[in-house]
């Protein structure tokens, strides 16, 4: 008997290190179904106050701690105190942040719009719709200096 292939091809895909004012993105996974990253967010800084209009994400605390802001809208927003092995999972339209109170690393797996995010609220000056590497790498460097 003859093994069965599957009907689709291995992507490797480089691991790629997206650095952030507020830490760094490690994306080890990112197909036409889904996508893989590792957040790394330094304890006293948080990501933008953001949705997304397509993606959907799982947010997986590994280590650290969290405290998650979500909503529905920025006039009804509630937190949660992520410890590790807590989750959420964030559907589109949903409103969310997470700020580290401690060094945390968070797993998060997603479809694969990667670039679909809306910045709401920045502690860095970001806003509006996608990402900005150039500007990201510029902000972790500034943040450095002092």
């Amino acid at each position: 008997m003859g093994r069965i292939q599957p009907n689709y091809k291995i992507k490797v895909m480089e691991i790629q290190t997206k650095i952030k004012p507020w830490g760094k993105e490690i994306w080890f996974s990112h197909t036409e179904k889904f996508a893989g990253k590792l957040l790394h967010v330094n304890k006293g800084h948080r990501y933008s106050l953001q949705y997304h209009e397509r993606k959907i994400e799982t947010q997986y605390l590994y280590e650290g701690k969290i405290k998650f802001t979500y909503g529905e809208s920025v006039d009804n927003l509630h937190t949660k105190i992520l410890n590790p092995g807590d989750k959420m999972d964030i559907t589109p339209g949903i409103i969310h942040r997470a700020e580290a109170l401690e060094d945390s690393m968070i797993i998060e797996v997603s479809s694969p719009e990667l670039d679909d995010v809306v910045k709401l609220d920045d502690d860095y000056g970001r806003t509006g719709k996608g990402n900005d590497e150039t500007l990201d790498q510029k902000l972790a460097e500034e943040s450095k200096k002092y």
